[in-house]
């Protein structure tokens, strides 16, 4: 047998020979197909084993309202392959109800493989419940949870260098046993249980946990190992055309998918990026400085031309891109020429997001947005942003064969289903809320604005006047959402008037909160019986949190939520405005750039903060929301039905109302 290397550069040709007899070559075959026949095998009967047990498989629960239909809408959609839309309120049961359905899909062929995405840690955590309560029940099935690499690795410095980390120098000589010893004793693969088995067998965890979703019935992760092109799971979906996969993607809390979309298909260049390459490659020869330094030119010529408002929209970057490509085969070059430079990580990271940026330009269409823009840091920006992520997630959910995305707050569904499939085929149903709308009380304080052009001290007094009303008539847990950190320390100020008798402890989110002070945040509610929790609308404690019983019995909303103005937000607004149709603009139509790009992703927010209120069948409690847009049509019209009963209410009646549910509530009780 000879083996062959020939240098394509250079023509040098090495070549390796060595002899075997038919024994060695006969002992060897039989070896590697006994290898093969143990895996089969496995398969094989875990196969079986969790089909029997999926057809003997009941529905855990005494069904609320709702949720049949429910059930049964995701399995025909997963039998049908096609797209499901799922506004479901907390309460009805979304995950079990979408996972036990596509469970049952396994155990009859349609499907073969579970991808459960989210965008939380904490979500993933619910799933990984709800397949234990099945399991209980009798289901036999693995499931996999993937954690990102730099999370995963347990080593003091994240290097993936053979030469440099143990766990990965032998990797591929250990992993199968490592493989094999996973899927033989575990049937719920975690975090730990990854690491424990990766310390074991010495190697290296993030890809022993890849690995194992070979052979999973469920696979656990973040949206990006499905949908961004960076880190999507090329073992299941790097195949273009052919058959799609027998996969099903239950997509959760699909409100959020939007904006990381946006974000995981566009990309950008920083012009100061290119000068720093330069200076740390300047000292091994100037074939990169040529390349870097003809780029360098091309971005300095296009930042004169950005006119005062800072940013301008690009026809095209073509003699720029030109030379990108240029760069990028020099970055390879030097990279292969200089392994064991100090420098290697910075012009790596360079060479990633250059890559990043070609990869983004191949794939641009008309939902797209070329911009270069100089930042308010002085930075100089070339900007490649997906308007409309659709089309490439619409590619991504090709490579399957049913896509359910679900989520207590997917309100206005056409904004999501456009901005997620565009697909005139997709479905999306409703599922009204289980709960009692006697449990709680909404108002909208019409007496209140907070656009930004009126905030001043008597604006946030009147919010602050609202706050102590609320909390005065009821003592108990309460959590105020504000737009802005820079309103919530206005109004922070303001709550130090509060009186010593309400008996209240007031705590506020900061930016940049560890996971030990989230968590110490939290244990508030748990632990004390009279807080008022200051929060920010949209960030980490509007969502994916339960406070159930009497942990929260109120949550007071400040504003709309609307994004804050930038530059992609405009751009977006004026690019859905160039695609309303002129029948559209006379029916003053909801498909109008202000909207997609600001109220619908505000009111979203604004649905999940009240969300916090009514967990459970028992919870009761007050949403208030401050802001008189919310008593227009323009809003209420996008209320849930279960809000047709709000009221409005001002600083001369609000009292009146609190006290009428409280009290309503206590004889009841």
């Amino acid at each position: 047998v000879q083996l062959t290397y020939c240098n394509t550069e250079t023509e040098k040709i090495v070549r390796f020979k060595e002899q075997y007899d038919s024994e060695s070559i006969i002992k060897w075959y039989r070896e590697l197909v006994a290898g093969f026949k143990k895996w089969m095998d496995y398969v094989f009967d875990e196969r079986a084993e969790r089909n029997a047990s999926i057809q003997k498989l009941h529905f855990p629960f005494e069904y609320r309202e709702g949720q049949k239909k429910l059930v049964a809408s995701v399995y025909h959609t997963v039998k049908e392959q096609k797209v499901l839309y799922i506004q479901a309120p907390t309460g009805v049961g979304k995950t079990i109800s979408t996972v036990y359905p596509a469970v049952q899909s396994c155990s009859n062929g349609l499907t073969d493989k579970i991808f459960y995405l989210t965008s939380k840690t904490i979500t993933r955590t619910v799933a990984e419940e709800t397949y234990a309560i099945l399991r209980d029940a009798g289901l036999h099935f693995r499931t996999v949870t993937l954690t990102a690499k730099d999370k995963i690795c347990h080593l003091d410095e994240h290097n993936c260098n053979p030469e440099v980390c143990e766990y990965a120098r032998g990797h591929f000589d250990r992993v199968n046993d490592a493989l094999y010893d996973v899927v033989l004793h575990e049937t719920v693969v975690d975090r730990d249980v990854v690491i424990r088995y990766a310390q074991a067998h010495r190697v290296c965890p993030f890809e022993l946990s890849l690995d194992v979703s070979l052979f999973a019935d469920m696979v656990i992760c973040d949206y990006n190992y499905v949908f961004d092109p960076r880190a999507s799971l090329k073992r299941f979906f790097a195949a273009e055309g052919g058959k799609p996969g027998d996969y099903v993607f239950l997509v959760d809390e699909a409100h959020n998918l939007v904006d990381r979309a946006s974000s995981m298909y566009s990309a950008e260049i920083v012009k100061e990026d290119f000068l720093e390459l330069k200076k740390l490659t300047a000292q091994y020869g100037d074939r990169m400085a040529r390349h870097i330094g003809s780029c360098n030119r091309e971005l300095l010529t296009m930042k004169k031309e950005v006119p005062e408002e800072g940013y301008r929209v690009l026809s095209s970057i073509a003699p720029l891109h030109l030379k990108l490509l240029s760069l990028h085969e020099a970055i390879q070059l030097f990279l292969e020429e200089h392994r064991q430079i100090p420098e290697r990580k910075e012009v790596l990271n360079f060479y990633f997001n250059l890559t990043s940026f070609l990869n983004i330009a191949e794939m641009m269409d008309e939902n797209y947005v070329v911009y270069d823009e100089i930042r308010d840091d002085g930075r100089f920006v070339v900007r490649l942003y997906c308007v409309k992520p659709a089309v490439n997630i619409r590619n991504c959910l090709d490579k399957g064969l049913a896509t359910v995305f679900f989520s207590a707050t997917i309100l206005p569904v056409r904004y999501y289903m456009e901005m997620l499939s565009d697909c005139p085929e997709d479905r999306a149903i409703y599922i009204p809320s289980p709960f009692s709308a006697e449990n709680r009380k909404i108002m909208i304080a019409n007496d209140v604005t907070t656009r930004y052009t009126n905030r001043n001290e008597a604006m946030y007094r009147n919010i602050y006047s609202y706050i102590e009303r609320v909390i005065s008539a009821r003592p108990g847990n309460y959590m105020v959402f504000f737009p802005s950190y820079a309103m919530l320390e206005k109004v922070h100020v303001l709550t130090e008037e509060l009186p010593e008798s309400l008996g209240v402890e007031v705590i506020a989110q900061e930016q940049y909160m560890t996971e030990s002070d989230r968590e110490s945040f939290l244990r508030a509610f748990e632990e004390k019986d009279n807080v008022l929790a200051l929060c920010i609308m949209g960030g980490i404690f509007s969502e994916g949190i339960d406070l159930t019983g009497d942990r929260l019995i109120g949550a007071i909303i400040v504003g709309p939520g609307l994004p804050q103005v930038c530059t992609e937000r405009k751009l977006m607004m004026d690019y859905f405005d160039s695609r309303t149709t002129a029948d559209e603009k006379e029916a003053a139509s909801d498909r109008n750039g202000f909207r997609y790009a600001y109220q619908y992703p505000g009111i979203n927010k604004v649905f999940q903060a009240a969300g916090r209120v009514i967990r459970t069948e028992t919870d009761q409690g007050i949403i208030l929301l401050i802001d008189e847009r919310f008593a227009t049509r323009r809003y209420t019209e996008l209320f849930p039905v279960e809000w047709n009963d709000s009221v409005i209410c001002n600083m001369q009646n609000v009292d009146g109302i609190l006290e009428q549910f409280w009290d309503y509530k206590s004889k009841e009780i």
